[in-house]
């Protein structure tokens, strides 16, 4: 992000108390200061935006692994934020769905090492099935990016 750029607005994390912070995988809140735009992003792996629709169980073959489909997930998403310039810390809300709760300690441990110490809020739900057979991990985020100039 340009200095210009990051002036624009701030992330401020909250937490009801924030002497329990550590215990956390996630931020409860992201509090975004000031003028940004927001990016939605789905993703399930790098496969997913390439396949047909609708789709063919073929081109949806999934490693079993928690922490490579998590991988896999967070990738597509990198490949995303890299194309408009933004990063990690740029994500202020993740929803995770899992098809087996859990999977939610190797999911986690596979999320930190993108996002490193920057918790953004989460949401975890547990769901009977994803699109593909086999997935068992989807994510959504939600990004504050800094406000492009109108042109």
């Amino acid at each position: 992000m340009s200095n210009e750029a990051a002036a624009t607005h701030k992330l401020e994390v909250v937490h009801p108390d924030p002497s329990q912070a550590h215990k956390m995988p996630y931020a409860p809140a992201i509090h975004i200061v000031g003028a940004c735009d927001l990016m939605f992003i789905l993703r399930r792996d790098r496969l997913a935006a390439l396949s047909s629709h609708p789709h063919r169980d073929e081109e949806h073959i999934h490693p079993h692994s928690i922490e490579e489909q998590t991988r896999n997930a967070m990738e597509a998403i990198k490949s995303i934020l890299d194309e408009v310039g933004a990063t990690w810390t740029d994500v202020v809300k993740v929803t995770k769905y899992l098809t087996d709760i859990r999977d939610g300690d190797g999911m986690h441990a596979t999320m930190r090492t993108y996002f490193g110490d920057w918790l953004p809020a989460s949401t975890m739900i547990c769901i009977n099935q994803l699109s593909s057979p086999g997935a068992r991990v989807e994510l959504d985020m939600i990004v504050a990016m800094p406000r492009r100039a109108e042109g």
